[in-house]
């Protein structure tokens, strides 16, 4: 059975989770105002999401259109929401990445890039119960960078680039022994400064350090072996940019296994409460096809089995001082 559930305001400002089932009709979880709340109820009651939902039951259609909806998880305290990812795991993902370091080679010798793209390819979908190759690894930020679908997202004054990065993310709560507990998947903007990404791979940390949209459904249970979607960006109405993008594990180098243990053998990433978005990454970006974004372009990106698109448009920041002060 197909399951998805949203987050949303309703016009009096209360908060309420929807859930979508095979008609994608969304009606309104009864008593329940968080994912996380409806998930920690589920993990306390040993139960999945599903059995959550119908213990709880619907109650009235909601019109998405009279809501604004919120990103389809998140934590009351923006620090205890981790926003983390990895990079190269894509079939074709070492490409774009391969020419921006080769760039600044004149010898044929692989690049870092490369050889961390054909470690996944040889070593990333280990047979059950042992551990695969390491994957790219990097911290975006807390639930402070967490984006709403429809919502703004903010590129810093001071940032060479604004590009979109198309991909799915997986969607964690922490249970109270310290296991980590994926409540599903969403669709994602992994956004980041790609410009500052190929002035010297080492940036790639500060190249990251960027909000992220997603939403605006999380997708309960698996994610299809084969995702196939479509990433845009549209200026004054029209379509500037599109391109199709693909995920699942079937165009991945490494299993969503492989990257979670990756992920989740720090201790720190254990931590009972804490909310985790985890993205997967991606082979698809408007910035290799020399695309330059702007302010006030929108990204869309929206694929099957979500029933709903994620739209975003870019904002920049006016410039900040920035000054420590000594005690």
């Amino acid at each position: 059975m197909r399951l998805s559930l949203l987050q949303f305001r309703d016009g009096s400002g209360v908060r309420g989770v929807a859930a979508l089932g095979e008609d994608r009709v969304p009606r309104r979880v009864t008593g329940v105002e968080t994912t996380r709340a409806l998930a920690q109820g589920a993990i306390d009651a040993g139960h999945g999401l599903a059995d959550a939902v119908a213990a709880a039951g619907l109650g009235k259609v909601v019109d998405l259109d009279a809501v604004t909806l919120l990103p389809p998880i998140d934590h009351d305290d923006p620090a205890h929401c981790v926003l983390t990812g990895t990079g190269l795991t894509h079939l074709g993902s070492a490409e774009g990445r391969d020419q921006m370091h080769r760039a600044a080679k004149a010898d044929a010798a692989p690049t870092d890039s490369m050889k961390m793209f054909l470690m996944g390819v040889e070593g990333g979908k280990p047979a059950d119960g042992t551990v695969g190759a390491q994957p790219e690894w990097f911290y975006k930020g807390n639930g402070h960078g967490l984006v709403a679908p429809g919502a703004p997202l903010r590129s810093p004054a001071f940032a060479k680039d604004a590009g979109e990065e198309p991909e799915i993310a997986g969607i964690y709560l922490v249970a109270d022994d310290g296991t980590p507990v994926r409540l599903g998947f969403a669709l994602a903007n992994e956004f980041s400064d790609h410009v500052t990404e190929r002035g010297n791979y080492l940036w790639l940390a500060h190249s990251k350090l960027r909000p992220a949209a997603v939403g605006p459904e999380l997708l309960v249970g698996d994610l299809p072996q084969e995702v196939i979607g479509t990433s845009r960006i549209v200026r004054n109405g029209e379509t500037l940019w599109e391109k199709p993008f693909l995920s699942g594990e079937a165009n991945m180098s490494h299993s969503i296994a492989n990257l979670e243990h990756h992920h989740f053998k720090y201790g720190v990433f254990r931590s009972p409460g804490d909310v985790h978005v985890h993205f997967f990454g991606t082979a698809t970006l408007s910035f290799s096809d020399g695309v330059t974004t702007q302010a006030g372009d929108v990204f869309e990106i929206e694929a099957a089995p979500f029933a709903l698109p994620l739209r975003n448009p870019i904002a920049i920041d006016a410039a900040e001082p920035v000054s420590v002060r000594a005690l």
